[in-house]
Formats: structure tokens, C-alpha cells, sequence
């Protein structure tokens, strides 16, 4: 009955991609077939061509974009994080309060070697009991893909993935194009949709509604992303994650600080997007880092996920 039930709930987790998937395919119908090969005249070609000569290309980075983002899987903290079962023993056992005193000493000593720098606000070390690991800084465990992810944003049900540090760059791309698609559809569609509104000649209205409907559409998700492109734009350039902007990082005593990983509007733009201008604006992996370990105003000298035992970058090539 359980897997039933987590089965239905995996399915109906993607009527939301569905969705966004049909209403791109309904607007390429719309703008394609409604607006360039029915409604414009036959005598404006060049018009047509020229349409559709920009239409695609945007409509291409738009859906690499967008499966960029559903299908790259957020990536998970290194197996040395990860407590074997000798270390997990006496902190499930732990009942009274002198037990949680030393399994809170335990963390501190299994967490020394590993490249952690955040804590909890009480100061103790953050360990996911649903996933047996410590944490690394800027990771968080996502009750909706029931692991910890490195560098967690949020869980978005419009791609069905969680946003994190290996794709965050896919979900602000997908918002970017998704708004350039949006504004080119609006502003194309905008003098027949007002020819066609006003003076309701030349092809039937039923014929049109197709275009009639395109820039009402294009317009109300025009503004809707917008805001939330908007809104990580403004993230990006602080170097903060959504969850961060809510909850701030917690440093071994330093306290709160939500600008902590703040280095300069430059900088902070690199660390996800990469040093290579090229690959800005390309759905390419070019975020610099490993995911596990970050550069902080403070700039605490702790030894580099490289340097661990068997330690490899792996998430990033």
C-alpha cells in the first residue's frame, strides 16, 4: 500500500511538467501555425520568415533550458560525510541527556576532518538523522527527493527536481529564456491582436482565437517570471540561495550571517556561472566549485574537498 501510494505521489509530481510542456506546445501551434502561416498575409513573406527565423532559436534555448533543469539530478553530499555504522550506533542510542552531550561530542570529532564550517544556531553540528551524513556547508536535506543535496535552493514543482548547486544555473536560464520567450511571442502578436480585437475583419474570430489568446498568455507569464527572475538575479549578485535569504548560514562562532558567502557582484555572478563569458548564457555545467566546500567573506583557511582521503572532484569536470 505504501509503494502505492509513493508511486501515485511520484506521478502526479509531473502533471506540473506536463503542463508547462503542453502550454508550450499549444503556443508553438499558435505563433507557428495561427499567427505566421494563417494570419499574415501572403504578401508580407518577409515578415513570416523573419518570425520565424527568430521564433526558433529563442524557442531551442528555452527547451534545452527547461530539460536541462527537470532531468539533471541535484547531487548529494561525498560518501566522507556519510557516518559508518560503528559511529552511528552510540548516537541512536543515545537517551538521556548526558548520552546527547557525548553523541554531540562524537559529531564534533567526526566532522573535524571534513571541510565544514557551518553549524546549527545552538552550535552543534548539522547532521541529517533521515540520511546518516553531516552536512556541508550550504546543504540541506529536501523532504521532497528524500535526500540531502549540496547547495539546496528550493524544491520546484514546475521542473519537478530540486534547484541546487549542479543545476541552479539550468533554473535561471530556464527563467531567462522562458522570459525572452514570452516578451518576443507578446510583442510579435501584439499589433494582430489588436487588429483582430478592434475591427474583427478578415479571418474568422474563431480561426483566430488561437492568436487572440497567445498574447493574453504570453503577457500573464511575461510578468509572473519576471518577478521571479528578478527576484534570483538579486540572489545571485548577494550569493545567497532562497533558503539562505530566510534562514542565514550559521558559522562556528561567529553567529548568523546572511552575507557571509557575499564576495562582490563580480565574483558572486562567477561562482555560478563560471569564468568563461561563452558559456554564460549556454545550459552547460560552468559553476565553479565542488558543491561541497565555498569561499566566504571570511575567508577561513580549511583544507579543500581535493585534499580529503580518496577525495576527487567529481561533480563538476
Amino acid at each position: 500500500m505504501v509503494s502505492a501510494l509513493d508511486c501515485c505521489f511520484k506521478t502526479t509530481r509531473w502533471f506540473p511538467v506536463v503542463f508547462i510542456v503542453a502550454v508550450i506546445g499549444w503556443s508553438y501551434y499558435a505563433y507557428v501555425v495561427q499567427l505566421i502561416a494563417l494570419t499574415i498575409a501572403e504578401e508580407s513573406m518577409a515578415e513570416k520568415v523573419i518570425l520565424g527565423l527568430l521564433y526558433h532559436p529563442i524557442l531551442f534555448m528555452f527547451l534545452w533550458a527547461y530539460y536541462k533543469i527537470v532531468y539533471t539530478e541535484p547531487k548529494g553530499p561525498p560518501m566522507q560525510f556519510y557516518l559508518t555504522t560503528d559511529q552511528i550506533t552510540p548516537l541512536l542510542q543515545a537517551e538521556s541527556d548526558d548520552d546527547r552531550e557525548k553523541g554531540a561530542e562524537l559529531l564534533e570529532q567526526y566532522v573535524k576532518p571534513l571541510p565544514v564550517c557551518s553549524r546549527t544556531f545552538s552550535q552543534g553540528v548539522r547532521y541529517c538523522e533521515l540520511c546518516k551524513c553531516l552536512k556541508p556547508d550550504r546543504a540541506h536535506h529536501c523532504s521532497i527527493c528524500k535526500k540531502c543535496v549540496l547547495k539546496m535552493d528550493h524544491h520546484c514543482p514546475w521542473v519537478n527536481n530540486c534547484v541546487s548547486f549542479i543545476n541552479y544555473k539550468f533554473f535561471f536560464l530556464f527563467l531567462f529564456y522562458a522570459e525572452i520567450y514570452c516578451l518576443f511571442v507578446a510583442f510579435t502578436d501584439l499589433k494582430y491582436f489588436i487588429a483582430l480585437w478592434a475591427s474583427r475583419r478578415g479571418p474568422s474570430l474563431d480561426m483566430n482565437f488561437h492568436v487572440l489568446f497567445l498574447f493574453i498568455v504570453a503577457i500573464m507569464f511575461a510578468f509572473s517570471v519576471f518577478g521571479l527572475l528578478s527576484y534570483h538575479i538579486y540572489l545571485i549578485l548577494r550569493n545567497q540561495s532562497t533558503l539562505e535569504s530566510f534562514r542565514p548560514p550559521v558559522l562556528k562562532n561567529l553567529g548568523p550571517d546572511k552575507h557571509v558567502f557575499d564576495l562582490g557582484k563580480k565574483r558572486n555572478w562567477r561562482e555560478v556561472f563560471g569564468d568563461n563569458p561563452k558559456l554564460w548564457f549556454l545550459p552547460v555545467v560552468s559553476c565553479k566549485g565542488d558543491g561541497v566546500t565555498y569561499p566566504s567573506r571570511y575567508d577561513h583557511q580549511i583544507p579543500s574537498y581535493n585534499s580529503l582521503e580518496n577525495g576527487r572532484n567529481t561533480l563538476v569536470p
